[in-house]
Parts: C-alpha cells; sequence; structure tokens
C-alpha cells in the first residue's frame, strides 16, 4: 500500500486496523452518542453539556463530563447561548455626572410636569434595535418614542420631539 510506505508502517498494520472489531471505548461512545442527541433533539437543541449531563444522571447513564462534552463537539451538538450583553451608554472617566433634579422622586401632580426618559436595546433577526421614549411620570404613560438602529444623539431628540410636538412646543437646542 503507497501510505504504508509513506508513512513507513508495515502493511499488516493496516490490514488488521480494518479486519479489527471495534474497541470498547468506541462502542460505548456510539451508545453514548445516541442517548445524548436523544437528549439534545428532546430539549430542541437547546440543552448544553452541563444540562445534557444532569439529563442523562437523571436516566441513570454514568458518563463523564468532559467525555460527553468531547462527544458532543464531535458530532457538533451544542447548547442555546444567551446573547452577550450590549452597553448602551460607556462613560467617560472624567465626565462630569449630571445632578438629580428631582432626588429620585419620580412622582408628579400634574400631567407634563416631569417627565422621564431611558433608551433600551433589542436583539432582532436583521441586527440590534435601539428604543428611546419618554415618560410622563403622572399618567405613566410613553408620550414619546424613536426607534433606530444606532445610539447617535438623535434618537432620544427625536423621541422628546415627539413628545413635545402634540403640545406646541419647541425642539430644545442641544448643548
Amino acid at each position: 500500500m503507497p501510505v504504508c510506505r509513506v508513512l513507513d508502517l508495515c502493511p499488516g498494520t493496516c490490514y488488521g486496523r480494518k479486519r479489527r472489531p471495534p474497541s470498547a471505548r468506541a462502542q460505548r461512545d456510539a451508545v453514548l452518542t445516541e442517548q445524548i442527541e436523544a437528549v439534545h433533539q428532546a430539549s430542541y437543541g437547546t440543552y448544553g453539556a452541563y444540562r445534557v449531563h444532569g439529563q442523562l444522571r437523571r436516566q441513570g447513564v454514568q458518563v463523564a463530563h468532559c467525555t460527553l462534552e468531547r462527544l458532543m463537539r464531535a458530532h457538533g451538538l451544542q447548547g442555546a447561548h444567551r446573547r452577550d450583553r450590549r452597553r448602551t451608554t460607556t462613560p467617560g472617566e472624567s465626565a462630569p455626572r449630571p445632578p438629580d433634579l428631582v432626588n429620585r422622586q419620580f412622582t408628579a401632580d400634574r400631567p407634563d410636569r416631569l417627565w422621564l426618559a431611558d433608551i433600551t436595546y433589542v436583539r432582532t433577526w436583521e441586527g440590534w434595535v435601539y428604543v428611546a421614549f419618554v415618560l410622563d411620570a403622572f399618567s405613566r404613560r410613553i408620550v414619546g418614542w424613536q426607534l433606530a438602529d444606532h445610539l447617535r444623539t438623535d434618537l432620544p431628540l427625536d423621541a422628546l420631539e415627539m413628545a413635545l410636538w402634540p403640545r406646541g412646543r419647541e425642539r430644545p437646542v442641544p448643548p
């Protein structure tokens, strides 16, 4: 055999490998792989090695965690990952913090007296969508909102403009 000559192996070794039955480890791996795939599919592909290991133990199957990880990796099985957290703001070290003008009292005695604003984000199939909204503290209703695929300054300003527009007020000029 040409491969045996290149690798400097005895031809009997290659033929012996073909004729030899699978090892005990290979047989055990085949059985475990079927059980792992069954548990993984029963969880709709969400279970990772940690949860598959727990489920197999509940079923009475004894398997080392490292063996389970090796077999899952070899067969391309992995659990659902939690999405990475997205930071909406990165405060500067030397940037002054704005003062708390309401002393953490988020209530108002009449409408349009105190507005609260926030920016959040939502993961979609197309990517991240950022949402800015303005909330009236009296009625707890959203009075202005805006969606965008970026975190530029005009996102919260557009939400503020939406809140101001029905009230006949002008948009403030940013500093």
